[in-house]
């Protein structure tokens, strides 16, 4: 039997089985006064009870140090709710049940004693799952991670264990700002907690269509036996943001897109796009072929990195008819900043699949177009039987995966003119999920939080995981160091990035496929 054969069944009989049974149990937030809460998490919450998707009974706890009783806090996330939620208006029966499953716990994350608190509340519910079926996620900062995770150990409430575990710790982003940094908060939470106790959260996978990019490969034959070298000339992958960095100047100092989108969501979508095909859907096995994927990857030398990367910062032009600054000038940047707000590079994958394929990525800010998709670009067929009467050279074929907005999959092929003449052009046939399956699409936090819960790690990112990535970013990022961006690394904001990016693409005959706006 063929890979294409076993993974239909593999997932026929996944899609076949209910979902795994979920458990009573606790969720603690802690950061329950951010913004975070407020916009995602208590949205997601709510619409899972809306869809009668928690487990009976649940609670839910925000920790955070501002004074707060469990009836303001209530009061708070009832209108953050009419606020966020994508369903309206709030349902009021719902909300009632909702609500009065929620409790607050007020005190300092540096405060032992807040934990002993915290540790009573749980105590006092009178279902025992509620008390030792916990979910702790840090919507803090990364440099609270390790804290939190030790007073929770201290109090007991968190028990380090091997294999399933009922305590589980969900972490936000960014995981380190480095190899060396993710490294050491790896190290200083695993000292509390096993791996497989650990979700580190990327809202990304948590993207329907990111989802069904492992659906659409492995469940198709007619496309998995044309996933490869023999078939494939290229693949490019575009994240583009219309949005400029705005108020998060100081943050983006920091982090550049390189560290913000590339380390994360771009890997993460090329890793699925370019997997070999697991030999389970279990969480540990689809980790394991990620991981290969990402360490397949031609490490880079600077001379590597000086022809294979292009790293861009716009400067002020208008978005849709709308002025915007450069980046130089936005609130909180640096006057002479070198940091990119634009990345495109040409990654290698040296497999047995993908040898010679190259993979080109980009992502940036202030560009025309919202929009995350994958292009793969077929080799051309020969144009010999069309080349004397059509003098329309013949466009390679290619796949198109729109992960937001707008999300479908086009395949696009040349098809003859009506009439006399031998005239060729390209056509599309596309698939809409909105057509398809209507308007309804989950936010990622509803599913990611529904997996955690039910304590499925298979789209969240391990630990091995993120250090191969943070190796490949900081291979290039390390190459920049005291090296100013040049003339042709500039962009005017509402374009697709600097000159040198379709430089980088036209050394290999290729150039850039944009996106393009759908109705």
């Amino acid at each position: 039997m063929n890979d294409s054969s076993q993974l239909d069944e593999l997932l026929a009989s996944r899609a076949a089985q209910p979902r795994r049974q979920i458990e009573p149990c606790t969720v603690v937030i802690f950061g329950a006064s951010g913004d975070l809460t407020a916009r995602k998490l208590i949205p997601a919450l709510y619409h899972l009870a809306l869809e009668k998707a928690l487990p009976t009974p649940y609670r839910i706890i925000g920790f955070a140090r501002r004074e707060k009783t469990d009836e303001s806090w209530r009061a708070e996330l009832r209108e953050a709710i009419g606020k966020f939620s994508r369903t309206q208006p709030v349902d009021t029966a719902v909300w009632d049940a909702f609500a009065a499953n929620i409790r607050y716990c007020q005190a300092d994350i540096s405060d032992a004693a807040g934990y002993q608190k915290l540790k009573d509340i749980i105590g006092g519910f009178d279902h025992e799952k509620l008390r030792t079926n916990l979910l702790f996620y840090l919507a803090t900062n990364p440099s609270q991670f390790g804290e939190i995770s030790g007073h929770l150990s201290e109090v007991g409430l968190l028990r380090k264990e091997e294999g399933f575990t009922p305590d589980r710790l969900v972490v936000e982003k960014p995981f380190g700002h480095d190899l060396a940094s993710a490294r050491a908060l790896n190290a200083e939470i695993i000292r509390h907690a096993h791996e497989r106790q650990i979700f580190r959260i990327d809202h990304y996978l948590g993207k329907e269509t990111v989802q069904n990019i492992l659906t659409f490969r492995f469940s198709n034959g007619i496309f998995e036996h044309l996933w490869n070298r023999d078939s494939i000339d290229h693949v490019q992958i575009t994240v583009g943001e219309k949005l400029g960095v705005g108020a998060r100047g100081g943050y983006y100092e920091e982090s550049g897109a390189m560290r913000d989108m590339v380390q994360n969501h771009v890997l993460q979508v090329l890793s699925l796009v370019a997997m070999e095909p697991p030999v389970s859907l279990e969480a540990e096995n689809v980790r394991d072929e990620k991981v290969k994927l990402l360490k397949s990857i031609r490490p880079m030398t600077p001379a590597d990195v000086a022809k294979n990367v292009v790293r861009g910062q716009y400067f002020a032009g208008e978005v849709d008819g709308e002025a915007r600054p450069a980046y130089r000038s936005e609130p909180k940047v640096n006057a002479k900043s070198n940091v990119e707000t634009f990345v495109a590079m040409k990654l290698l994958i040296d497999n047995w699949r993908w040898s010679g394929v190259p993979f080109y990525i980009r992502t940036g800010k202030n560009l025309p177009l919202s929009a995350s998709e994958v292009r793969i670009q077929f080799k051309p067929a020969p144009n010999i039987l069309f080349a004397a009467q059509s003098q329309t050279k013949l466009d390679p074929n290619s796949l198109t995966l729109r992960l937001q907005p707008n999300e479908g999959i086009t395949l696009r092929f040349n098809g003859k003119v009506p009439g006399a003449a031998m005239e060729l052009r390209p056509v599309r046939m596309r698939f809409s999920y909105d057509t398809e399956f209507g308007a309804y699409t989950p936010e990622a936090y509803e599913r990611l939080l529904l997996e955690a819960i039910a304590g499925d790690a298979t789209l969240f990112i391990r630990r091995d995981e993120v250090e191969t990535a943070w190796g490949i970013v900081d291979a290039i990022r390390n190459s920049w160091t005291d090296k100013p961006l040049t003339n042709r690394e500039f962009y005017l904001a509402g374009t697709w990035g600097p000159t040198a990016a379709d430089d980088l693409l036209a050394q290999d005959g290729c150039e850039w496929r944009n996106p393009q706006p759908q109705k």
